[in-house]
């Protein structure tokens, strides 16, 4: 039986399954993970700088003006589509296959697709706020803004996405343990599973199936049920 075969095997068996994704997922959008010789952490070299420090909090409170146009240049791709893994997990969540969806990913592709019920864990950029007033701002707003974006108020808009020193938001998080703590089958895809906390929600799983999707290696590719070393796009759209 081929691994195609096995995982559409479990799918066909499977009536509560989480899906918890990461960069990999949409890097067949054309959007660059983080790691790889292509990533987005090879741009940072340019600005001599760590990844740890200019996606950073403190970062951002002190080189507000340098922060988004780093952010503005290397982290949103307006023009992204979603990739046949996006509208195949939407599809399988339609069918009532899938009861949620985590993802890593701030590019809110999932939603494009359209998935209803996505988690994620990291924020998203379509979702903007004023530090002091409050008010939301959509992503056409944060780029037609030159330098700092500002409310009409004068405060900095923040992008909702978590930087690193921030943590994540509890609730999402709550949320994610017990979709996956309740699941029967936990379908991992895009992500190297390195980046904690939220490569520790896969220790919540109790369920039957765990499955891996991913181009590299990851450290619990010895306790998976089925690990898929390719695209998880092309390998989502040969399911029926």
């Amino acid at each position: 039986m081929t691994k195609i075969n096995q995982l559409q095997k479990i799918i066909d068996s499977s009536d509560n399954i989480v899906f918890f994704g990461g960069a990999g997922v949409s890097t067949e959008s054309n959007i660059p993970d983080f790691r790889s010789e292509s990533g987005l952490f090879k741009t940072l070299e340019e600005y001599g700088e760590t990844p740890e420090v200019l996606v950073s909090h403190t970062y951002y409170l002190e080189h507000t003006e340098e922060f988004f146009n780093y952010y503005k240049k290397n982290l949103i791709f307006p023009d992204a589509k979603p990739n046949p893994a996006h509208f195949k997990l939407a599809e399988l969540e339609r069918r009532g296959k899938i009861k949620a969806i985590i993802t890593q990913n701030i590019d809110g592709l999932h939603q494009k697709a359209g998935s209803e019920n996505v988690l994620e864990l990291h924020g998203s950029i379509h979702r903007n706020y004023c530090q002091i007033c409050g008010k939301s701002y959509d992503l056409d707003y944060i780029l037609s803004e030159d330098g700092i974006p500002r409310c009409e108020c004068g405060g900095i808009i923040k992008p909702d996405v978590v930087l690193y020193e921030e943590p994540l938001n509890n609730g999402i998080l709550n949320f994610s343990n017990d979709y996956i703590r309740n699941a029967d089958t936990l379908i991992i895809g895009g992500t190297s599973l390195v980046v904690y906390p939220a490569a520790g929600l896969i220790n919540y799983f109790n369920g039957d199936n765990l499955v891996l999707i991913n181009k590299s290696e990851t450290p619990y590719d010895n306790v998976a049920s089925l690990v898929i070393n390719d695209a998880i796009g092309e390998t989502l759209s040969k399911i029926r």
